[in-house]
């Protein structure tokens, strides 16, 4: 195991000691598999390697937004490494993709004992937390086309793909939103050449002009995500 090479950030960062430890198992993950269900305990951590999932809020009447999303920088059920014994939101497998999962206990152990590895978790507890308040603060300020292309620039990123096989009506229920508000916002953003869609497909024909249509809060989730496996050493003397 120790001689594989990772894509995902967090197993990137570890020794091969600590991998050897983890005993991962590699899973392929099919879109619309639950990772985790709102109530019950959480038996593994999952280390993304393809694939985006999202964490939801689930309300009575059926609906779910979106208030976290996770690609090859992440791993779910860190949260039972703090105690946590049931999963308080689902997430599930947006887009497809594979992973390594790693019995509960067997982190548990990991986590008390490493510090490197502790540290590195509650890193990633960190970022997630940056991302659902910049998630929260972006819902109330900004516009719906803002919204829609910086949602679609993270996912495209952390799939590590243009073309996303997302249904109009799922990034409206991900993003809180209507299908006809969605669809204005998509068909402003295709007017101007950004993206194209068609059949439940959508694909980023320009980065670069999307990116200057989003919102800062693109900026500020990117560069979070791709800096917080670093440990900041300024204040150690």
């Amino acid at each position: 195991m120790h001689n594989l090479t990772f894509a995902n950030t967090l197993l990137k960062r570890l020794p091969p000691s600590t991998i050897a430890r983890l005993n991962l198992h590699r899973v392929d993950l099919p879109r619309g598999r639950d990772l985790a269900v709102i109530g019950e305990r959480i038996q593994c951590l999952c280390f993304l390697e393809q694939g985006i999932g999202s964490m939801t809020t689930c309300f009575e009447n059926g609906a779910q937004v979106e208030v976290s999303m996770f690609g090859y920088e992440s791993v779910i059920g860190v949260s039972a490494l703090m105690g946590v014994k049931q999963s308080l939101n689902r997430v599930f497998m947006q887009l497809a993709g594979t992973g390594y999962t790693c019995n509960l206990q067997t982190a548990f152990v990991e986590f008390e004992s490493n510090a490197y590895f502790r540290g590195l978790m509650l890193r990633f507890v960190q970022a997630q937390l940056t991302l659902a308040m910049q998630n929260a603060a972006c819902n109330s300020s900004h516009s719906y086309e803002q919204r829609l292309a910086r949602w679609l620039l993270i996912c495209s990123e952390r799939a590590a793909q243009d073309t996303l096989e997302l249904p109009q009506e799922f990034v409206a229920e991900m993003l809180g939103s209507t299908r006809s508000t969605v669809s204005i916002a998509a068909a402003h953003l295709k007017a101007k050449r950004l993206i194209d869609y068609s059949r439940g497909h959508i694909r980023l024909i320009d980065k670069r002009g999307l990116e200057a249509e989003s919102c800062e809060c693109y900026r500020v989730v990117r560069n979070h995500l791709e800096s917080f496996a670093q440990f900041d050493t300024e204040f150690v003397t």
